[in-house]
């Protein structure tokens, strides 16, 4: 979740998302459920077998996270989905994993992390998995919540705003496709040195947060980030529409306006705009999905290198 938090007397902002500041809702432990899936992936990473003791210990860091920003996706819990697996480029993503050398799998705006370790717990090697979001305090408490520690968790945690050139610069899109040598990640201050190198990035609940002129600057960012092989992927998860523009989401009691791409326009965007015309394969998919009773258009996409 990428997105500093400003308030004023009357309203705050998630990134470029504005909503009434009295309208944030306290916290709701009823909200708490983990599928059988979930439930699986968490006790085996985390460590945890006891239902209610996994319980308190994911709301004691549910509570820390949420004072640091309250981001709908913490207040409902949606930072515990496993959203990279439901994909349908995943499959395509493990591949990579495990037949290109030094393929690197980067989750931006991540929160906790939870894709990068899941993709890492189903065979992606965690040494070259990145996880990377603008708040180290979530970062911190990624360790937190799987009880983990800089030194026992082979993944790399990169704090730093996607906004900020010296973080993540818009390079030219990559031609070369054969393979650069590979980068210890650990060392990483930055995305910079990463031009042209990833393989994959998962970008899950990410663009929506930002204007549309600033969802092209991301995606042109991302572009020059992805390796010029063909197979390299770009995927994510956010809110969609049926024609673009500004949308209102009541999201966990908070009304939220935003700016939304439909299928047609995220399609053109990538494809013709951010990429040469015919160099990606863009697939997207419209559902409606029923956040507590409120129904929501969520769009899932994919961009693949040809």
């Amino acid at each position: 979740m990428e997105g500093t938090v400003r308030h004023d007397n009357s309203t705050t902002l998630l990134a470029d998302v504005a909503f009434q500041t009295a309208s944030i809702p306290t916290i709701d432990t009823s909200l708490y459920s983990l599928s059988s899936e979930e439930s699986a992936f968490f006790k085996a990473q985390i460590g945890i077998d006891n239902d209610e003791d996994l319980k308190r210990h994911i709301l004691d860091v549910q509570t820390k996270a949420y004072k640091i920003a309250p981001y709908p996706c913490i207040h409902g819990f949606v930072f515990l989905r496993l959203n990279i697996s439901s994909y349908s480029v995943y499959e395509h993503i493990l591949k990579l994993g495990r037949e290109r050398p030094d393929a690197v799998l980067l989750d931006l705006g991540c929160c906790f992390g939870v894709d990068a370790r899941k993709a890492a717990a189903d065979g992606f090697p965690a040494k070259n998995v990145i996880a990377s979001d603008i708040s180290n305090e979530f970062l911190e408490l990624s360790h937190e919540l799987f009880r983990t520690t800089p030194t026992s968790y082979a993944g790399c945690l990169l704090p730093g705003d996607v906004f900020d050139p010296e973080f993540l610069s818009i390079a030219a899109r990559p031609n070369n496709v054969s393979s650069a040598p590979a980068i210890e990640l650990s060392s990483l201050k930055s995305l910079n040195p990463l031009h042209g190198r990833i393989s994959a990035i998962n970008a899950t609940r990410l663009f929506h947060l930002f204007t549309e002129e600033k969802q092209v600057h991301l995606a042109r960012a991302l572009a020059g980030l992805l390796s010029a092989q063909p197979g390299s992927v770009i995927c994510g998860y956010q809110i969609g529409t049926l024609e673009k523009g500004m949308v209102t989401a009541n999201i966990s009691g908070s009304e939220h306006r935003l700016f939304a791409h439909s299928p047609k326009t995220w399609s053109s965007l990538w494809d013709g705009e951010v990429f040469e015309k015919g160099s990606v394969k863009v697939q997207t998919e419209l559902v409606e999905v029923a956040i507590r009773e409120v129904q929501l258009l969520m769009m899932e996409w994919s961009v693949v290198r040809l």
